[in-house]
């Protein structure tokens, strides 16, 4: 069985966390394999409308848009949605885009907001999968996100 690790928090809204892989062992690399979104306040007692957005890039800052992400952005690995509607839809909805296939050696930005009407702290949680690589591939995998990196 793979060996996996869980990184979780509770972020302010519109605020950037650095996740730190780069100082991890020599010889290996990470993949994201789920990012999720939870609400840290009760959403009918604030009066609902909450709309969670996260993002998970390779980049400096996540240059992350709310209401758009730009899926063409090469450092983007993952994108979240958590909705739960107004008092009158109670709509509830969660959605995670991740690009599992990324090699992870270098440290992330995570970026989220709460774009309804509470702006409120988001709970989050991503998994990440360790996998062992050669020295060449490590180097391939660090270069790749180095560039990505200092874009």
């Amino acid at each position: 069985m793979p060996e996996e690790i869980i990184l979780r928090g509770k972020t302010a809204s519109d605020q950037y966390e650095t996740l730190n892989f780069g100082t991890l062992a020599k010889d290996v690399a990470f993949q994201l394999v789920s990012f999720e979104l939870f609400p840290s306040i009760d959403a009918v007692l604030a009066g609902g409308d909450l709309n969670l957005r996260g993002a998970i890039t390779r980049g400096k800052t996540t240059n992350f848009t709310s209401t758009a992400p730009d899926f063409n952005q090469p450092g983007l690995i993952a994108n979240s949605l958590f909705r739960f509607g107004n008092a009158n839809t109670e709509t509830v909805y969660s959605v995670s885009v991740v690009d599992d296939l990324a090699y992870i050696t270098q440290d992330l930005q995570l970026h989220v907001k709460d774009v309804g009407s509470s702006a409120s702290a988001i709970n989050w949680q991503a998994k990440f999968r360790k996998i062992k690589l050669s020295k060449s591939a490590k180097a391939v995998a660090n270069y790749d996100q180095y560039t990505i990196f200092d874009e």
